[in-house]
């Protein structure tokens, strides 16, 4: 990663560090939970821009994955495993410490996953699904792959709304604080822990991008260029289109099931609403925003508009906003909001002004 993404990075953990001091002296510090919420979806569009934007492949359906995630942590933590204790591989995983013994909502015992096994599992299981599905829907091209993907996403959410131990229509609740470093750091909606929580999620995001970052400036990155460049001149020329379109859509898939499980433990619970096409189709909106293929213009995007949403500024025109303004970027702005005229003629007085001194 070369000197310039390492000054962007560290002038983007700056910010964080200074959105944060400023809530706490302007007495809004409950402006970090929306903030919090809004750094675990912007890991997702950060796969997703991946995916997109240098690999070429359009996914209407990477809802379905985050919700993968934290529906399984969710299951996993929550059930009862009680019952099974003398089913043989139940034992050894309560010997082992995989099951704990912990409180319900209702003050009963129960046997459930320590939620550092519930969370690998998740997206162990969510990157052999996608795998699994990747191999034949990535052979497919242009509005077929989205179609397809599109079609993915609406199993998952008919799955999550059908089937009793997801919860159905009600979803899953008492979900346990994921507690990484024990009376320091849990992953979990208690006011005591809102700005552990907040640095913890946007240390996720900058390390999802630094490890994106890296990615693309490697020779995968150049491979996956050549692929949304012109993809059979790129077969012909050696490149394995089809081993890196699939990677890359797994590796979007486990960034986005990895967001889903944090966010499930930060809320308590999860919902059907976050397996559901808008949502999918939300996210496909703010890579747009920021640029098919601008990962920072992505990221702050991300950032704005869902910390906007949560804070119900769209009111309840939410899913109208996200799709009116797909509508618009693709037919004013295909190249995103920061790549308009607009914004190249400020940056481009900016560069001249700070070459002339005045800046």
């Amino acid at each position: 990663m070369g000197n310039k993404k390492y000054i962007q990075t560290i002038g983007f953990a700056a910010a964080v560090v200074s959105i944060q001091i400023i809530t706490y002296f302007s007495a809004t510090g409950y402006f970090l939970t929306q903030l919090t919420m809004s750094g675990y979806y912007s890991i997702v569009v950060i796969g997703l821009c991946l995916l997109m934007g240098y690999a070429g492949q359009i996914s209407i359906g990477h809802a379905g994955f985050f919700a993968m995630g934290g529906y399984i942590t969710a299951v996993l933590t929550t059930f009862n495993f009680s019952p099974f204790v003398k089913n043989t591989l139940i034992s050894l995983f309560s010997k082992t410490g995989i099951l704990i013994a912990r409180q319900d909502l209702y003050g009963g015992q129960i046997l459930s996953f320590h939620p550092l096994f519930a969370c690998a599992g998740a997206v162990i299981f969510t990157i052999v699904v996608a795998y699994i599905i990747g191999g034949p829907v990535l052979k497919l091209k242009g509005h077929y792959l989205a179609m397809a993907t599109l079609g993915l996403g609406t199993i998952i959410y008919k799955i999550v709304i059908g089937t009793t131990i997801l919860g159905e229509a009600d979803g899953i609740s008492d979900v346990p604080a994921f507690t990484l470093i024990p009376g320091l750091l849990e992953v979990s909606g208690k006011p005591s822990m809102r700005i552990q929580n907040y640095y913890f999620a946007w240390g996720l995001v900058i390390i999802s991008m630094v490890f994106v970052l890296n990615l693309i400036d490697s020779r995968v990155g150049r491979a996956l260029r050549s692929i949304h460049g012109a993809e059979d001149a790129s077969n012909a020329m050696g490149v394995d289109t089809a081993k890196y379109k699939l990677h890359t859509f797994v590796l979007s898939a486990a960034l986005a099931a990895m967001a889903g499980v944090f966010l499930t433990h930060f809320n308590g619970g999860i919902g059907p609403s976050e397996a559901s096409i808008m949502k999918s189709v939300r996210y496909v909106a703010i890579v747009a925003v920021g640029g098919m293929a601008n990962l920072w213009g992505a990221l702050i995007m991300g950032a704005l508009l869902n910390f906007f949403s949560m804070r119900g500024y769209f009111g309840t025109l939410d899913d109208a906003v996200f799709g009116g303004i797909l509508i618009l970027i693709m037919l004013f702005a295909p190249e995103g909001l920061l790549k308009t005229e607009l914004f190249k003629v400020k940056r481009k007085n900016f560069q001249s002004a700070e070459k002339s001194g005045e800046v």
